[in-house]
């Protein structure tokens, strides 16, 4: 009677034809499986140039999203303007504030070039340019001037000396009077031998040349200054004589770049005091100093290249920051350490992510950019304002850790955030800006319809990848084993999982069992074989776990039966292994009034979605049997040596029928096992990790010995999501193992409990001697009892 519900070996896996392969590699499609979604909402993104259409991919890791973004930009962008070129370079008025430049595209190099080139050209030009002839004949003819008014006073002064018997003695720029006797200067000794008179006349001449000295001497100074502001502006005709010619090709190659002009006008400026301060053939150094030349001016004067494409990169920039750290977003000031004092300047700003990307698209981890400090809100400041500002994080703290502050740069770049379902439904609860800066949603698909045409996007993607990664080349049956794994991961026949990079692990990890064989394809077998060693490497805890239940410490039968026990079917997912491991359980019941006491739930061991699962079965319970009388029950449920935490609401089936046998004292199969959710009305509803489950208690049945009395019973919703391995299949093929798909609680009952479950007729009565009939003769029994005692109790009140 129940034969139907049996699910024959077709049903059990995925059957794809050989010829459905063949005709889907002929169409030859490539790209990103599947995700026509995504690839439709990037591309309106993209286009879209008003501000704020930045763009969301979500989607969990392995579905291809960031090879996608990646890909399409790249293309996109070929066609696309390249951007501006900027640098910075010193502002001689306020060095802390440096000046940023704009220059067209690709020409940041270039014109560093021919700043370099121009420093060449200075050192080579001074001092040389001042020990020309003319400049050296213009030179000794201001000293000669400034010479003859000075001797011209100090002849003055001497020729009136000479009248005073007096001698003026002029030693550099010193001064002295001495006495004259017989025409010849006394010294000290025989100036003391001379009578006092002559002495003290002596001295009065002398105060009386000197005064006559400063007052010859009175327009000194002004005859200094003369002699300083002539050699200066001598000086500075040479200068701007001989930097004439080597500005005059740079302006009028950059005559349509204001910046540069700009720059250029201020360089020339200020490369008067630079030449006049270390170029001069008075301060010049020696030859072996030459290169402390060229640093001082490359210091002062080479412009910083922060942002410059190359000249055979066409299109717009595509930058990954797989490391979004402020400093590395926004770009850092570097210093270095001075004599024990750390100094920077201009030459040390240092670019980020967002001055490369600028003109184009950054793409950055959502994750990452929350995770690391200051980086969220930096970046919504300068999208909002479209500029880029280089400044210390820490400014904001009280913390001063900057010198330099320099010119913003306009910023003009369409952000793409990578990053998972959970981090954007975050950012859009907590962060009232976040709609406002990422309008655009591209969202991957987990799961992909399993088309034609994305079978043939899958097969291509495996080809593809296969030859770009040098391995031996996929067989069709190797290409037919990784659709089957592929709807496996997605638990659906009917579904490809977007998880694309597990298919791609295991063609490497064929690849190296096919090296190790010699063989020259990656065949079906290979493929097997990797599966094979991955579920090995992480079965340890699963093959624990049954060794524990063949030991016995571990309760859990395969055979007779039993009242109030069913083998319920979880799924365990420990590090990167999920594999699925039979659970009993348990139920009693007794007079009273408790209810369905979960024992999960009291110690606080079952978590919400369980606990709903096992309330529902008072409801079950109420409408389908206490509609008559009063549900006056006490139960109690465990999942028995359960030690950890239990979800999920996959066993409220079993939970059911191990209640129903334990009311109506009919046994179960121990050989069955059995998973399912349930609603109030009794219908069985679809679970998770299907494959997994009916796994963990067939390698249970196998190693104690399959009997044919052995079986699973799934929801027939489920039927879909069956990707089972070829062990399960050949056994049930062989009569040796059973699957069964139920549809309500009755079909269970009758496959568990090998009888009839019974069906409520129109008095709302179920046949005699049915299970549904037992269940309530019971349940009225428990509560007539009920009904005694609270009499009982009255009456004694």
């Amino acid at each position: 009677m129940l034969e139907h519900l049996k699910l024959p070996p077709s049903a059990l896996k995925l059957a794809i034809d050989l010829c459905e392969l063949t005709s889907a590699q002929a169409s030859r499609h490539q790209g990103i499986v599947g995700q026509s979604r995504a690839q439709s909402a990037l591309a309106f993104g993209v286009d879209m140039k008003s501000p704020g259409y930045n763009i969301f991919v979500m989607g969990e890791p392995g579905t291809g999203r960031l090879t996608m973004v990646s890909h399409y930009l790249a293309t996109y962008a070929e066609q696309q303007e390249s951007p501006l070129s900027y640098a910075y370079v010193d502002n001689f008025d306020n060095p802390r504030e440096p000046v940023a430049i704009e220059l067209p595209s690709g020409e940041g190099h270039n014109f560093s070039k021919e700043i370099e080139k121009l420093i060449d050209n200075i050192l080579a030009t001074f001092p040389a340019a001042f020990e020309s002839p003319s400049y050296q004949q213009k030179k000794t003819a201001i000293e000669r001037r400034f010479n003859q008014q000075y001797n011209a006073a100090i002849d003055l002064v001497d020729g009136k000396s000479r009248e005073m018997s007096v001698a003026l003695y002029r030693d550099s720029d010193t001064i002295t009077f001495l006495p004259i006797r017989n025409d010849k200067a006394l010294d000290e000794d025989q100036f003391t031998l001379l009578p006092q008179a002559e002495r003290e006349a002596f001295h009065k001449h002398t105060e009386e040349l000197e005064e006559y000295l400063g007052n010859v001497l009175l327009e000194l100074p002004q005859w200094r200054r003369t002699l300083v502001e002539e050699l200066r502006q001598l000086d500075n005709d040479t200068i701007k004589q001989a930097l004439g010619p080597l500005f005059t090709d740079l302006n009028e190659q950059y005559q349509n770049v204001d910046d540069v002009i700009t720059y250029l006008a201020e360089v020339e400026k200020n490369l008067s005091n630079t030449i006049t301060d270390f170029l001069m053939p008075s301060r010049s150094q020696e030859s072996r100093e030459s290169i402390a030349k060229r640093l001082v001016l490359t210091e002062q004067y080479l412009p910083n290249i922060l942002l410059d494409c190359k000249h055979d990169a066409n299109g717009a920039p595509v930058i990954y920051e797989p490391h979004p750290i402020y400093q590395n977003l926004f770009g850092r000031i570097e210093y270095v350490s001075d004599q024990g004092t750390l100094v920077t300047n201009y030459r040390r700003i240092c670019p980020g992510s967002l001055h490369r990307a600028n003109g184009g698209y950054l793409i950055l981890d959502a994750e990452k950019i929350l995770t690391y400090p200051f980086v969220w809100e930096g970046l919504k400041r300068a999208l909002q304002a479209g500029r880029i500002e280089i400044e210390s994080p820490y400014s904001e703290l009280g913390i001063n850790t900057i010198t330099l502050k320099p010119e913003v740069i306009p910023l003009n770049v369409k952000v793409i955030l990578v990053g998972s379902r959970d981090i954007y439904y975050l950012l859009e609860e907590m962060d009232s800006e976040f709609n406002e800066m990422f309008r655009v949603l591209a969202d991957f698909d987990d799961q992909i319809k399993r088309t034609p045409d994305h079978i043939a996007q899958f097969t291509q993607l495996m080809i593809m990848h296969t030859r770009d990664a040098g391995a031996k080349p996929l067989t069709d049956a190797a290409l037919l084993r990784l659709i089957e794994h592929s709807c496996r991961l997605a638990e659906n026949q009917n579904r490809l999982s977007a998880h694309v990079n597990n298919c791609l692990e295991i063609i490497a990890e064929a690849n190296l069992l096919a090296s190790q064989t010699g063989a020259t394809n990656i065949d079906k077998t290979e493929i097997e074989l990797a599966l094979s060693a991955r579920e090995q490497r992480n079965g340890r805890i699963a093959e624990a776990i049954l060794e524990e239940m063949l030991e016995g410490t571990i309760l859990i039968d395969t055979d007779g039966e039993a009242i109030g026990k069913v083998n319920g079917l979880t799924v365990m997912d420990i590090g990167g292994s999920s594999f699925g491991a039979p659970a009993r359980i348990t139920t009693t019941v007794h007079p009273g009034s408790r209810g369905i006491v979960d024992i999960e739930r009291e110690v606080e061991l079952g978590q919400p979605i369980h606990s709903k699962g096992v309330m529902i079965l008072s409801g079950y319970l109420g409408h389908c049997y206490a509609q008559q009388f009063p549900l006056a029950i006490s139960a109690s449920i465990a999942m028995e040596q359960s030690y950890g935490h239990i979800d999920g609401d996959s066993a409220s089936l079993a939970e059911l029928c191990c209640l129903i046998s334990a009311l109506t004292r009919l046994p179960i199969k121990q050989g069955f096992a059995m998973t399912g959710s349930i609603n109030q009305y009794g219908e069985v509803q679809a679970i998770g990790g299907v494959n997994e489950k009916i796994e963990g208690f067939f390698s249970l049945c196998k190693a104690r010995g399959l009997t044919g009395q052995q079986a699973v019973i799934i929801p027939s919703s489920n039927k879909p999501n069956l990707m089972l391995n070829q062990q399960v299949i050949d056994a049930v093929e062989q009569g040796l193992f059973t699957i069964y798909s139920v549809s309500n609680v009755d079909e269970a009952l009758s496959l568990l409990m090998n009888h009839e479950a019974g069906s409520m007729n129109a008095e709302g009565q179920y046949p005699e001697n049915s299970i549904n009939f037992k269940a309530v003769a019971r349940l009225k029994e428990i509560s007539d009892m009920s009904a005694d005692d609270d009499k009982s109790s009255e009456e004694d009140i």
